[in-house]
């Protein structure tokens, strides 16, 4: 039962994040949820770690102001006791441009008396960084490599 309800819990905040109810998705978090991407911050500043209501939103505010529409496919959900981890495919429209940017995430969520209090997402950075910054890395580096053979 337990399990269940903390499925939904997070399922409600990925919805409403995506949705662009930020304050909504912040109230199913504890004042003091910890959050932390793996996302090089010299590049992706809003990403990395983050503490707090007031930390979260804004970070999550500045994601909502990159980017013009967001959506996700969730082909993963498991609970165990406290914890839930789900593994997503992301699909974010760049407010620049209008191009989509496409990208899987694991993320794993640990609930404190029915709140939401640490957030901990893995990306494929590599790949999100080559979309968010147009340009094709594989290339440059697989040229730079056979140099140096």
């Amino acid at each position: 039962m337990i399990k269940e309800l903390n499925k939904r819990r997070v399922i409600e905040l990925i919805d409403a994040f995506y949705g662009g109810n930020i304050e909504g998705a912040l109230a199913l978090c504890s004042d003091d949820v910890d959050f932390f991407s793996n996302a090089p911050v010299d590049i992706l500043p809003h990403l990395g770690h983050h503490r707090g209501k007031d930390d979260v939103r804004q970070m999550w505010t500045t994601v909502h102001q990159r980017y013009s529409g967001m959506r996700y496919e969730m082909p993963f959900i498991a609970a165990e006791d406290d914890r839930v981890a789900v593994q997503l495919r992301a699909f974010f429209v760049k407010r620049l441009n209008d191009r989509t940017v496409q990208f899987d995430t694991a993320s794993f969520f640990t609930l404190r008396d029915g709140k939401i209090a640490r957030i901990r997402e893995i990306i494929d950075t590599f790949d999100l960084i080559q979309q968010v910054v147009e340009q094709d890395f594989i290339s440059a580096i697989a040229a730079r490599a056979r140099e140096n053979i």
